[in-house]
């Protein structure tokens, strides 16, 4: 038998139970619990966003392919940086005076290139393509600093090692290089830049991928070509396409919108890893007209 007792039921013989505050208890626990997942990854994230972003045993660091596969002769390069890492490194001679310095995207390596590599050669373009620290075969491990320095480094090999003119190099840069490559304009001189798929800044782009983090606070990587290209004084062309799913198309826009006049937009058609290959013809012409303009 049972009776209310103030409002609450009394089991003969057992204590008087209060639904409502055990209810109570129990949701804290779980809120305390939600509370103490997303702090731990938080923390994970801060500390590991290194190793989210630089992604250089994807697919692999073993080079699979040369551009002798696609037709194409190339010289192996060795170049050291300023804090001692030895890069590793393609250089292509497609008998002109222009030389594309190439800095390639994240995951992967220079091997993984090889439609680049062929679309630049028949532009008649020299390249120089060089993998990161710890890409390919490349030593040291990935860093926002370190990956400048190696820009820097690829820089002095051409105008120092192999007497190229600032004047007659094109600095390229894909997605995580084009904040490489757009910095690296920024503090030199070269012919022209061009950034294609990136993204203004590594913060922005979290932003919209996880919204429920507060990235801004978390963010130790900046990646800001945004803000880097607003610095640059020579041409640039900004290449993105509309259907862009990892970069939103409007990443493309705000770049180019940041950079000096002349600058040219050059939108595409196809996914984020291959517009410039299923918009080939259309990539090639916009490539080839800006080229051709510039001075």
């Amino acid at each position: 038998m049972s009776a209310p007792v103030n409002g609450k039921c009394k089991i003969l013989g057992s204590p008087v139970f209060d639904r409502s505050e055990n209810s109570g208890m129990g949701m804290l626990k779980f809120l305390l619990l939600i509370a103490v997942a997303y702090g731990v990854l938080v923390a994970f994230v801060y500390l590991m966003q290194g190793r989210l972003l630089y992604l250089p045993n994807l697919p692999g660091r073993a080079l699979t392919a040369s551009p002798t596969d696609v037709g194409i002769s190339y010289e192996d390069v060795s170049i050291d940086t300023a804090d001692g890492v030895t890069l590793h490194g393609w250089f292509i001679d497609g008998r002109s005076e222009r030389v594309l310095l190439f800095f390639h995207g994240n995951a992967g390596n220079i091997s993984h290139r090889l439609d680049s590599i062929r679309q630049f050669h028949a532009l008649g373009l020299n390249v120089l393509i060089v993998d990161y620290r710890g890409y390919g075969q490349s030593g040291g491990k990935a860093t926002e600093k370190g990956l400048y320095r190696d820009a820097d480094a690829a820089w002095r090999y051409l105008t120092e090692d192999r007497g190229v003119s600032p004047g007659d190099i094109v600095i390229f840069g894909r997605s995580l290089g084009a904040s490489v490559a757009s910095r690296l304009a920024a503090r030199q001189q070269p012919l022209a830049l061009i950034v294609e798929s990136s993204f203004t800044s590594v913060p922005d782009v979290a932003r919209e991928i996880y919204p429920w983090l507060p990235v801004r606070w978390l963010s130790r990587l900046n990646h800001a070509t945004g803000e880097h290209v607003q610095e640059v004084h020579c041409p640039v062309l900004v290449v993105h396409s509309r259907d862009d799913e990892i970069i939103p198309f409007h990443h493309g826009e705000a770049i180019f919108e940041a950079a000096n006049e002349p600058r040219v937009l050059l939108p595409l058609r196809g996914t984020h890893n291959d517009a410039f290959l299923r918009d080939e013809r259309v990539y090639l012409e916009g490539l080839a007209g800006f080229l051709k303009n510039l001075p």
